[in-house]
């Protein structure tokens, strides 16, 4: 894994130095690092990436472009996975509201979003409440 890293590492150099930071080909690299990240469990590296990658696609597309909301919702995501639930629901909601914008209120990917969102919580409250034994497992259908 360090050599792919550093593989992406240094292609995301030559990207940044050849087609500019904002490009999608660069952002293309940082996204495929992001992933990569994601496997190794660097948590702190992927919410730099994953910001970085957001200000880049705002500024590139605007906050509302569908690639941006991508970007939203993976940081919602990862916020989710670390606990941080407050943050999680401002990316879900802000990801919800441009899908329905971009796309109308029942495209595809919009109750995915929503779908992925109510998922993670119900996991963690999965794993919290079988990790505090405070409440048997059938009492959790959300």
């Amino acid at each position: 894994m360090v050599e792919v890293e550093k593989m992406y590492q240094r292609a995301l150099k030559e990207k940044k130095k050849v087609w500019g930071p904002e490009h999608t080909f660069t952002l293309r690299i940082v996204n495929n690092l992001d992933l990569l990240y994601v496997d190794q469990g660097k948590m702190a590296e992927i919410e730099k990436m994953y910001q970085r990658a957001l200000k880049e696609k705002e500024k590139t597309w605007g906050p509302e472009h569908t690639s941006t909301l991508g970007t939203v919702n993976n940081l919602g995501l990862l916020y989710a996975d670390q606990g941080k639930m407050a943050e999680a629901e401002k990316m879900y909601q802000r990801a919800l509201k441009g899908y329905e914008k971009a796309r109308g209120p029942e495209p595809i990917s919009t109750p995915s979003a929503t779908r992925a969102f109510f998922t993670k919580l119900r996991a963690r409250w999965r794993r919290r409440t079988n990790k505090e034994n405070r409440r048997p497992q059938s009492y959790i259908n959300c």
